[in-house]
């Protein structure tokens, strides 16, 4: 990244820059050959998690009834499962098909793309134009190729863990998994990779600063957010926390049972949160079909025993003041793009607005997408459809977080203009 960065036009004077710069391609640590770097890259950001996950099934299986059932190879295939699953393939329980995500397993693969694709990134940063070239016009080919050959790769470990994991009663969707993994690397990897060689930065210049202030409004009205739906979970959970206790005291697991049980929920702990955000947002979700949870109206029939379900609301009539809970987004975008303009100050009332208004439909457009991501099949009859309601979603996500950013933005412009009024009085 270094190479690319030192003859970047905007940290130059025009003289330096027409000026002859160092040869990108002299430090050998930043042009290690281009395809071998990326394909590895794109094997080991694919194998790191499917490792830990293969050591957690072993793992598992020695706490389910130490070691006495089966063997070894079984818990690897669970892991190998599990992992596979996390990229959208599905799998067959007893028959059953299992459809849901579990985004703290996906998390974790996005996080290993994005780290894996830095350091790709910064190995072949020295390849193609230097940043005066590309400024200039000059074509690029480096983070296209690298990002080819990062997914055929992360594909490649895909496609062979499917192979040999897979059986007939399982049958994990290999088609499903190879397009979740490269909707994966194209998410997180590509930027990564864009990153850590410099490109994003040279081409982060030629976007408008109002472009790029709406987008980290964007991202911090999803992020101040999902903690809102966060506090409300654990709030909903602490009010029922017995609920909790008593289901797991049901179920009559061990010590090493329980442990593995609890580790399999925290898998799906980033599902439950969209699910409180869809609720927050008004729609709600629903446990089974037939069934409904919003702040308006609650219909539950028999649930299963699981920990997180307790923090359901009641089946029935909801209380007057949860209502008012639909008021939490926009408050939570009026708060994340004042806190963005804040940072990036502007003392024009439509620029203000725009950023504000845009960045809270993007957001609510984002969130959309991950809620997409959270529902699934969980099991027979009714509970094949656990989902929140995505259509109501991004509507009212949309016109939440659209009128929050708006009157976030525009609050404070206000203030910006009233304390530079106030400056110049002083002065």
């Amino acid at each position: 990244m270094t190479s690319l960065l030192s003859p970047l036009g905007l940290t130059q004077d025009p003289a330096r820059r027409s000026a002859p710069s160092r040869d990108p391609g002299s430090d050998p640590r930043h042009r290690r050959p281009l395809v071998a770097v990326a394909t590895g890259g794109g094997v080991v950001a694919a194998g790191a998690p499917l490792l830990v996950c293969l050591a957690l099934g072993v793992v598992g299986w020695f706490l389910s009834d130490a070691g006495s059932h089966g063997e070894p190879r079984e818990g690897l295939r669970v892991g190998a499962l599990g992992w596979l699953t996390a990229h959208g393939s599905g799998v067959h329980v007893d028959g059953v098909s299992i459809t849901v995500v579990p985004l703290l397993l996906t998390a974790a693969c996005a996080w290993s793309a994005w780290r894996v694709g830095l350091r790709v990134g910064e190995s072949i940063s020295g390849h193609g134009p230097d940043a005066a070239a590309i400024s200039d016009g000059e074509r690029d080919w480096t983070v296209p190729v690298a990002v080819l050959g990062f997914l055929s790769g992360y594909l490649v470990v895909v496609a062979l863990t499917a192979a040999l994991a897979s059986t007939a009663a399982t049958s994990p969707s290999l088609a499903w998994a190879l397009l979740g993994a490269a909707l994966l690397v194209l998410c997180f990897g590509a930027p990564a990779i864009a990153t850590g060689s410099g490109r994003a930065a040279i081409w982060a210049a030629w976007v408008p600063p109002s472009a790029r202030v709406a987008a980290r409004t964007c991202l911090s009205v999803v992020t101040t957010f999902l903690l809102a739906s966060v506090v409300a979970l654990v709030l909903a959970l602490l009010l029922d926390w017995g609920t909790a206790a008593n289901v797991l005291t049901q179920l009559g697991l061990g010590g090493g049972e329980s442990v593995l049980f609890l580790a399999a929920s925290g898998l799906v702990l980033p599902n439950a949160v969209l699910f409180s955000g869809s609720y927050l947002l008004g729609p709600g979700f629903a446990l089974g079909t037939g069934t409904v949870v919003s702040p308006t109206v609650v219909v539950l029939g028999a649930m299963p025993m699981f920990p997180l379900l307790a923090a359901l609301p009641d089946d029935g009539q909801t209380p007057a003041w949860t209502p008012w809970l639909l008021t939490v987004p926009v408050l939570v975008a009026a708060v994340a793009a004042a806190r963005v303009q804040r940072r990036f100050p502007t003392v024009r009332w439509e620029e203000g607005a725009l950023r504000g208004c845009v960045g809270g439909v993007a957001a609510g457009v984002l969130l959309a997408v991950l809620s997409r991501l959270a529902g699934g099949s969980v099991g027979p009859g009714r509970m094949h459809d656990v989902h929140p309601f995505v259509g109501d979603v991004l509507v009212h996500a949309i016109t939440s977080f659209g009128i929050g950013g708006l009157l976030g933005g525009l609050a404070m412009v206000w203030w910006q203009r009233r304390s530079l009024r106030d400056a110049r009085a002083d002065a």
